[in-house]
């Protein structure tokens, strides 16, 4: 399939794209069948700016393919809508951002488009290969759910390993902070609701870059399946706002050597 210049992007009309980003950028071209098909090959590898982004675009690709008689098969299960595959009753929620994502953008200009992207991809990839399900991602911030409360805390583990070691523009420090909570959410049209889902954003908000904080409602779902190379440092009670009481916060940290579990819960 010939690769379309600069020029044939241009002459196409902006419902020839399936992704235009904000830059005016055309990505996933969708005018004829065999640029269909190589655009459902290639979903995947695209860097949305934002998960509603990402939802556009699959929804204007799907159609397409659908004119074409493409029966996109695996990107149908796989990426037409996650949010059925969503988990219900007990969920444990993993939330991120970026610290000092302002700083960046400010010494970066352009360039944090590419901490942006690269940070999501790094997470999306750490949720999906635990088995969990993105919920959203706007702006720094990344939400993903999971049906299985060890593979929450696995992701996160994953994700600080791969961010701490990837090689950042111009060696800034991009560090994330991540928050684990557990909890009975309700699900409706627009995604999660209820106390859970706001204890996961404190949770997260209190933790400082490259740490992983979990609850102790998210700790007791876990329960003795704490990896040995984790160590677990009890942060004490805190009074996090808009919730009621106070809630016991612990750290995780990955430790170098397999020194046995550092933590015992009482």
């Amino acid at each position: 399939m010939p690769s379309l210049d600069a020029r044939q992007r241009a002459q196409l009309p902006a419902s020839s794209f399936a992704y235009i980003d904000s830059r005016g950028r055309r990505l996933l071209p969708i005018h004829d069948e065999a640029h269909v098909r190589n655009a459902l090959a290639r979903f995947e590898r695209v860097n949305f700016e934002d998960e509603a982004a990402r939802k556009r675009a699959r929804l204007r690709l799907l159609k397409a393919a659908r004119k074409y008689g493409i029966v996109p098969v695996g990107f149908l299960t796989g990426q037409l809508d996650p949010e059925r595959k969503l988990p219900t009753g007990a969920v444990t929620f993993l939330l991120s951002d970026i610290e000092d994502s302002t700083g960046h953008l400010a010494r970066l200009g352009d360039g944090y488009s590419t901490v942006l992207s690269t940070a999501r991809r790094i997470l999306r990839g750490a949720v999906r290969k635990a088995g969990g399900h993105v919920v959203d991602a706007r702006a720094d911030e990344f939400f993903a759910a999971f049906s299985d409360a060890p593979s929450a805390l696995t992701a996160a583990l994953s994700a600080q390993r791969a961010l701490t070691g990837h090689a950042w523009p111009d060696d800034v420090p991009v560090r994330v902070r991540m928050g684990i909570h557990s909890g009975r959410p309700t699900r409706g049209s627009a995604g999660y609701v209820g106390l859970s889902v706001h204890a996961s954003a404190r949770i997260c908000s209190f933790a400082k870059g490259g740490q992983i904080v979990l609850s102790r409602a998210a700790l007791n779902a876990i329960g003795e399946s704490v990896p040995e190379t984790v160590r677990l440092t009890s942060m004490g009670e805190h009074r996090l706002r808009g919730l009621a009481g106070e809630v016991e916060l612990f750290r995780a940290d990955a430790v170098q050597q397999r020194q046995g579990r550092a933590f015992s819960m009482p």
